[in-house]
């Protein structure tokens, strides 16, 4: 890494702990954009309270975070005006090493001159950054996917399935993320997409990969039934992403739908919509069985796009990963409208939140309509990368000719 390098990445954590401790509105950490309820910090500090007051954060509706972080912060790292914008600013200068690292290991290179530009990606990505100011938990999401990515690609399975782990407790739709990661911990990180060849890796070794996951997952099952005494955070944490029973406004595609479902199908379309989650991953990960990196970044676009509590951070995580696969970008076929249209959202999304919430001169169909644009930007970032990975493998086409999918 040279100089200019190892100045950024300091420079880049300095300028977002200051940020973090910048005299911010209060009404950052309650806005629906940048935390759900399953992320929100006032939530999260409510549930540490009731806890620790002997009393059960999950017997009414309102606590719906991980009882690992309910354990951690009421013990080893308590929450205080001083140390979670500390906490947070770590989270995100931890993924932002990890994001790093993936790159690293995908190149092949010890350090490059452009490490400082993937951490910058990352770091100064306002999708990024503002849900960390709110201290919304999707950030610490957003860290533990990126370790497991690193260590999958470093050769570090035990690591990387733990930390996965950790992961799908925190977030139940993260699942998407298991076989493309087990698959990535017995295969290599480095770009193939524009050599593509059926997978070479015994898939054998996978099956002792999944059974370690599956151990992880329930001894911190185990550990979480005995932090709440109970099985009932089950149904608070995990059900919640299931039965959407919290239907308070966020960037997602689920809430304004639901709001207005009849009640006898509500069941039917929970179950549709959950389905429709799970049958991208055996598609992406067959088309690109000789880049499961790749794979991995796309289910991310996709958890991005179809989540039930969506945050900015989703999104951010995906935009941020484009900086993995340089080798794509020649290949995308509409970047500046993409573009354009997440700047329209992101323009839209407060401008709709505040008119409807706060002045209350608009009503549910402004926000929706906003999150509407939003998840169409969402897409067509996804169904930019989907086509540039494709499109690698082709190369630069000569004139006369042209590249059409039947």
């Amino acid at each position: 890494m040279d100089r200019d390098t190892d100045f950024t990445f300091p420079a880049l954590v300095a300028a977002r702990l200051l940020l973090a401790f910048a005299p911010l509105p209060e009404a950052l950490k309650h806005d629906q954009q940048l935390s759900s309820p399953l992320t929100s910090y006032a939530r999260l500090r409510e549930g540490i309270f009731l806890f620790e007051h002997d009393i059960d954060p999950y017997s009414g509706g309102f606590f719906r975070h991980s009882p690992l972080l309910l354990s951690l912060f009421s013990t080893v790292l308590p929450l205080t005006r001083y140390t979670s914008p500390v906490l947070w600013t770590a989270a995100d200068a931890i993924g932002a090493w990890a994001l790093v690292r993936i790159w690293r290991f995908r190149t092949g290179a010890k350090a490059t001159s452009k490490d400082g530009q993937v951490a910058a990606m990352y770091l100064l990505n306002p999708y990024i950054f503002l849900p960390s100011l709110a201290l919304s938990s999707s950030s610490i999401e957003n860290t533990l996917c990126l370790l497991s990515l690193m260590f999958a690609s470093g050769g570090q399975a035990s690591a990387s399935l733990l930390t996965l782990a950790c992961l799908l407790h925190l977030s139940l739709p993260s699942i998407l993320l298991v076989a493309p990661i087990i698959l990535l911990n017995i295969t290599r990180p480095v770009s193939r997409l524009a050599l593509p060849r059926p997978f070479d890796a015994d898939l054998k070794r996978a099956l002792p990969l999944l059974c370690e996951f599956l151990g992880y997952s329930a001894f911190l099952t185990i550990a979480s039934t005995l932090v709440c005494g109970n099985l009932s955070w089950i149904e608070k944490t995990w059900g919640a992403s299931i039965t959407l029973p919290d239907l308070t406004p966020n960037p997602g595609l689920w809430w304004y739908f639901f709001t207005e479902m009849f009640d006898h199908f509500r069941p039917f379309f929970l179950m549709v919509f959950s389905v429709h989650l799970l049958i991208y991953i055996a598609p992406i990960c067959i088309k690109f069985q000789h880049d499961m990196l790749f794979a991995s970044f796309l289910l991310v676009g996709v958890l991005a796009l179809f989540k039930p509590y969506p945050t900015l951070s989703d999104p951010g995580l995906f935009l941020s990963m484009f900086s993995l696969f340089p080798e794509t970008y020649p290949y995308l076929r509409h970047p500046i409208v993409t573009g354009l249209i997440h700047l329209h959202a992101s323009l839209l999304l407060p401008l709709f939140n505040s008119l409807w919430l706060r002045q209350g001169t608009g009503n549910a169909n402004f926000f929706y309509a906003s999150t509407l644009v939003f998840g169409m930007a969402n897409g067509a970032a996804l169904l930019d990368a989907g086509w540039a990975g494709l499109r690698v493998a082709i190369g630069k086409v000569q004139d006369g000719y042209e590249v059409v999918q039947e």
